[in-house]
């Protein structure tokens, strides 16, 4: 497709309030939302020649969004789990693990897809049908997996 900054532009200011919805659903954090918005739009906008037609811009722009959050996501747990081997090794103490979750906690503890079924749904607004169009799977498989997924934080949250 063949698309100059100002249609770029269009089509983005459309769906920015959603992806940073999402990217704040995924990342925790006002900053981590923002860069990992931030970089999915430089991408998409470097690849904006593979967007074979502007009606699939919406599912695109987010599939890339998703990829650069989990990206994201992975090294930020890579320096989580770095910072926790140095606490270990400075102080014995071990911490309290059993405290109440809150609702990111929960969240944290879904699977990968279950986390983007969740986000999209509950803070991107989308339906199923939507989300299975993302993902490329039937609506009624991401219903089941949306509430498997809810039910498990339901569980974590009574805890």
């Amino acid at each position: 497709m063949k698309c100059d900054a100002e249609g770029f532009a269009a089509m983005y200011s459309a769906v920015y309030v959603d992806m940073y919805r999402f990217a704040l659903c995924m990342m925790k954090n006002p900053h981590d939302a923002e860069d990992a918005v931030s970089e999915a739009v430089l991408q998409a906008y470097g690849h904006i020649g593979s967007l074979r037609e502007e009606g699939a811009f919406k599912s695109w722009i987010f599939t890339i969004l998703a990829n650069t959050c989990r990206k994201k996501w992975r090294q930020q747990e890579q320096d989580e789990k770095k910072a926790q081997m140095s606490f270990f090794e400075e102080d014995a103490a071990v911490p309290d693990w059993e405290q109440a979750a809150d609702v990111r906690d929960a969240f944290l503890v879904l699977e990968e897809d279950e986390q983007l079924i969740v986000g999209l749904s509950v803070f991107g607004g989308y339906t199923s049908s939507e989300i299975g169009a993302f993902l490329g799977k039937p609506a009624a498989t991401v219903r089941s997996r949306r509430s498997r997924a809810l039910g498990k934080m339901s569980l974590i949250l009574k805890e």
